[in-house]
């Protein structure tokens, strides 16, 4: 019971980019959102905003949204960052200009909901962690919010049969060091999935993959992967969060167009810090206990700042249905 849940959640719609003004009103829909629960403003259409737009952009959402709204959804693919922090880690902590004179500097600011039992992070702790509804086109995004309501409460049946946790290892011994926090590999039977530790190469040949962790500058997806509903996946590399950057770096964006549900990667270098990067272990806990991606990820990250996250914000594959947590 735990978790967010749509009446928690925030929309915010760029009024200037017909993609977020489409895919937004598709969110609120399927999620049921009601009037009061969006936010309509008027950004420039840029990968980074200045600081100037960001602060308005933030006064804005503090002006609107009262205590209730624990999380936001981001309805846009671009802007992805401010300046060098990612456009999610200034909105929960506010902007950091000193990150920007040293981004490999550790350390980047701390978040308290890190590895948090914390249903609620805005009346907890003052922020609202936040994910972009993004993806390369409108029908990519609404099949992503497609697969994220789907994904509710998915894998918390019974007789539905093992998931695959895929932690993999590369060559790349800078953005490889993941590798250090992966659990023994091998099933467990109580929540039905089966920890897999492999090397990279065809990973994606798996059946019901629930989540991919690895390290590398680019991720192959061929064969398309077969994933799990509410699926999630992402690499450490230096700017995977650079959602429409021409550098040659697999991004955020890649995993949600294999199918993946949420993703994460980071908007500017941040070196091979752990704390930057999503810890394999806290994500899967997370997920595993019922929590929704966006609780999942932004959990399993201790230094946020610099940190993208994409995705259907509120898929929850292992929440107990509802009716199961009524008291007869």
């Amino acid at each position: 019971a735990g978790r967010l849940r749509a009446a928690d959640i925030g929309l915010v719609i760029n009024t200037a980019d017909p993609y977020s003004v489409a895919v937004g009103a598709y969110y609120a829909k399927r999620r049921g959102l009601l009037p009061e629960q969006v936010l309509r403003v008027a950004l420039p259409l840029v990968p980074s905003l200045s600081r100037d737009d960001f602060e308005r952009l933030r006064a804005q959402i503090a002006e609107h949204f009262g205590a209730r709204t624990q999380a936001l959804a981001l309805a846009w693919t671009a802007p992805w960052s401010v300046e060098c922090n990612s456009i999610t880690g200034a909105l929960a902590a506010g902007f950091d200009a000193a990150l920007c004179a040293n981004g490999c500097g550790p350390p980047s600011r701390a978040s308290r909901y890190f590895n948090s039992p914390s249903a609620q992070p805005f009346t907890d702790f003052g922020f609202r962690p936040s994910m972009l509804l993004a993806a390369r086109d409108v029908a990519g995004a609404k099949a992503l919010i497609d697969r994220g309501v789907a994904a509710d409460s998915a894998l918390a049946r019974r007789g539905r049969g093992s998931v695959n946790v895929l932690l993999l290892t590369t060559g790349d011994v800078h953005r490889g060091v993941r590798q250090w926090l992966y659990p023994p590999p091998g099933p467990v039977a109580a929540v039905g999935i089966d920890v897999k530790v492999q090397n990279a190469g065809h990973w994606s040949a798996e059946r019901r993959i629930l989540m991919v962790t690895t390290g590398s500058q680019t991720v192959e997806f061929e064969p398309p992967p077969r994933w799990a509903p509410g699926g999630l996946g992402d690499h450490l590399t230096s700017y995977g969060g650079a959602l429409t950057s021409a550098l040659a770096h697999t991004t955020a964006l890649d995993w949600i167009a294999s199918g993946a549900t949420a993703s994460h990667g980071a908007v500017s270098e941040p070196c091979n810090h752990l704390q930057k990067f999503p810890h394999p272990q806290v994500l899967l806990l997370h997920y595993l206990q019922g929590s929704t991606a966006i609780e999942a990820y932004w959990k399993s990250v201790a230094w946020p700042q610099q940190s993208l996250f994409v995705g259907e914000p509120l898929a929850a594959p292992f929440a107990l249905p509802v009716r199961a947590l009524t008291t007869p």
